[in-house]
């Protein structure tokens, strides 16, 4: 349905609309949401997360914390990162703990998730996820395998679910892109123990709007106030994905010509690294 800009959305409205997506109930669903393109929503973040678990038993979110990160005076070639320039941010990072809020750009669903008696929340220093009834997924993550929650998803038949936002925040076209072989980088975080490596820091990811039209076939759509809330089998979107790149190993890739780390993926496409 779509709601006038003065309509309140309800617990009840979210979620009837998110039924419609008939999500099978034991899969465990990752979902990226902004709170804002609903309208306004009775209850907020929170009347949103009890009509996404009134309907899954299993959901985890990504809960970045990108005001741990560092960047070196020198480090490993061609890495997406102009080394020395981070005197300025360096001196504002902040050391990782475990209760450090997800970064703003996360949402504040993903932080009211977050902050769930019951939710538990992953490891990594800059790319952590949060999650409910999730612990085998987010005990996956590794400092080296950022994204292994995204790969538990899949051998479990998970689902994507974004709410009110495009797949440029669509953290599992990062793993697709891994699965594909595509150039991973290099960052490091600010910890109680020190300068952490982090390997396997993935890519740009605003082109990936243009994986939409690919996936329309295996796309559950459905209206919630102002919000089009898409759901997708994270096994047909790794697929595609990494048929899109097998024919094109610069798809996804964004038109900004100061992108580093989309210039460093084209030096390796084209052998200039």
């Amino acid at each position: 349905m779509h709601a006038s800009s003065t309509q309140m959305v309800t617990y009840r409205d979210l979620s009837r609309g998110l039924r419609q997506l008939d999500l099978p109930r034991p899969a465990t669903v990752i979902a990226h949401t902004s709170l804002s393109a609903f309208g306004q929503v009775n209850g907020g973040a929170s009347t949103l997360l009890g009509a996404l678990l009134s309907c899954i038993d299993s959901l985890i979110m990504p809960t970045f914390t990108f005001k741990t990160e560092l960047i070196p005076e020198v480090g490993p070639k061609n890495n997406g990162l102009i080394y020395g320039s981070g005197k300025d941010t360096n001196r504002m990072a902040e050391f990782y703990n475990p209760n450090m809020p997800a970064d703003t750009l996360m949402g504040v669903v993903a932080e009211t998730l977050r902050q769930m008696p019951a939710a538990k929340r992953s490891i990594h220093p800059i790319l952590s996820f949060a999650g409910i009834n999730a612990t085998a997924a987010l005990q996956a993550q590794t400092l080296q395998d950022p994204l292994a929650p995204i790969g538990f998803l899949a051998e479990q038949n998970g689902w994507v679910l974004l709410l009110g936002v495009d797949h440029s925040v669509n953290t599992s076209i990062h793993y697709g892109e891994k699965l594909a072989g595509r150039k991973q980088f290099m960052r490091w975080a600010l910890t109680p123990d020190g300068v952490k490596e982090c390997p396997a820091y993935p890519g740009c990811s605003d082109g990936f709007q243009a994986i939409s039209p690919r996936l329309d076939e295996v796309t559950r759509k459905v209206f919630i106030g102002q919000a089009m809330v898409q759901a997708i089998p994270l096994n047909e979107l790794l697929a595609i994905i990494q048929a899109m790149l097998a024919e094109d190993p610069l798809a996804l890739l964004c038109g900004r010509a100061d992108c580093a780390r989309c210039i460093s993926v084209r030096m390796v496409v084209e052998g200039k690294q």
